[in-house]
């Protein structure tokens, strides 16, 4: 077992990676009651065309399967509810599926050594057949059409799917109501073989736990298992253009304000450093050109054009990160026209730059304090680096001028696509 210092936090972090693979984190907490825990595959809704397990050739599924997997996971052979299992232990469980991984989770203070044991024995045991998947597909299809009712939803898919042409980044995560009706039993196994494999998973745990027994729990349940060997797993690449797909598209729905919404799809191959590192710059950028302490927010809202504060978010491939700004506004145009400007300045001073890392470093320091915090920090590290950032705050501290000129100088708000929600 490595044991490694969060620097500046106080926090220690052992890891383990178990004979089969499987990466195991722990950050204990003493001061606290809880546990957390949480069981990611790297294997999100984009992973639609990889070589399987055992196989020589590339297949494609439909997309979905990610989501529909994490679905099905909840779907025991002996019929045990694993929600049942964990609330009769005061716990609460719960699963995510994203572009990139599935997470199983669960929270609590109560018998932990049996808890860890079912999360890993249910994850690590499918139970798929032609009647339950068919059954799911009914339950996937209204969950669709219930995000499909929401116009934040619908925009937000909206602008990644008109911003990408290649990647399957652009198609969304529980796939449309067809692609769930094509998956079958054969697909979830083929997918569940090749990605739930302990070699592509990691386990984290952060809170109130003895990290010798944990470990040891963890060592005996795997210990117990056999798994095929796994080699790297071959996932299709895509070359992206730097175009987006559709410039603009403008829809209605029963709402009682219009909504705005622009995506810029900035290329990133051009900036020489990891496209994780670009994002933190850029949401530096935004934050002071759009964030709820800018400027312009504030003269939206004296004016008032919009309702509430402007938002923002990041969608990003191995080279493009598209920048997804959302609004409410009845002066579509106006507010438009706005942002536009605002953003043709990227001038950022060195005193701007300073208050922003301050900002970042008082995160560090309240993410320490949450077990949530803490855990996804390293789900986070995990995903974007393959590797754990033990200090945040050098990492903030080197933000520098020279890395955010040269970011600002290569963005190109000429490339995006504008998202229009009107009133039915």
């Amino acid at each position: 077992m490595d044991k490694y210092t969060l620097e500046k936090l106080d926090l220690k972090i052992y890891h383990e990676k178990m004979k089969n693979g499987l990466d195991v984190y722990i950050i204990p907490k003493d001061n606290v009651n809880g546990i957390y825990a949480t069981l990611s595959t790297k294997f999100g809704s984009i992973y639609n065309e990889f070589v399987p397990i055992g196989h020589k050739k590339m297949v494609k599924v439909p997309f979905g399967v990610a989501h529909f997997l994490e679905h099905k996971m909840f779907e025991q052979k002996d019929g045990k509810d694993p929600f049942t299992f964990y609330s009769e232990r005061g716990c609460d469980a719960n699963a995510n599926t994203s572009k990139y991984k599935t997470t199983y989770l669960f929270s609590g203070s109560n018998s932990f050594s049996e808890c860890i044991n079912y999360l890993l024995d249910y994850v690590q045991s499918p139970y798929f057949t032609d009647e339950n998947v068919e059954k799911e597909k009914g339950i996937i299809e209204q969950e669709i059409k219930m995000y499909d009712d929401d116009p934040y939803f619908k925009m937000y898919d909206g602008i990644i799917y008109n911003a990408f042409i290649e990647h399957p980044i652009k198609y969304p995560i529980s796939g449309t109501v067809k692609d769930i009706y094509e998956i079958t039993k054969d697909d979830l196994y083929l997918c569940y073989n090749t990605f739930y494999h302990p070699s592509n998973m990691f386990l984290i745990i952060t809170g109130n736990v003895d990290v010798n027994d944990a470990m040891d729990t963890v060592r005996v349940n795997q210990d117990g298992k056999e798994f095929d060997k796994l080699k790297s797993i071959k996932i299709k690449q895509y070359d992206e253009p730097n175009k987006v797909a559709k410039k603009e598209e403008k829809i209605k729905m029963d709402i009682e304000i219009p909504k705005l919404g622009i995506g810029y799809k900035i290329d990133c191959s051009k900036i020489k450093m990891n496209i994780n590192d670009i994002k933190q710059y850029l949401s530096i950028v935004f934050d002071l050109k759009l964030g709820n302490t800018s400027l312009l927010n504030d003269n939206l809202k004296n004016l008032n054009l919009i309702t509430h504060d402007i938002d923002f978010t990041f969608v990003n491939t191995d080279k493009h990160i598209l920048v997804i700004i959302m609004v409410e506004t009845e002066e579509i145009s106006k507010v438009k026209k706005m942002i536009e400007e605002e953003l043709q300045n990227l001038d950022i001073t060195l005193e701007q730059l300073d208050r922003k890392k301050k900002v970042k470093k008082s995160n560090c320091i309240y993410r320490s304090d949450s077990i949530y915090s803490l855990n996804n920090k390293i789900m986070g590290n995990i995903m974007s680096y393959d590797e754990i950032i033990l200090d945040d705050y050098k990492k903030v501290e080197q933000l520098n001028m020279k890395d955010l000129k040269n970011i600002t100088d290569n963005i190109n708000f000429d490339n995006k696509t504008v998202y229009i929600i009107n009133k039915s």
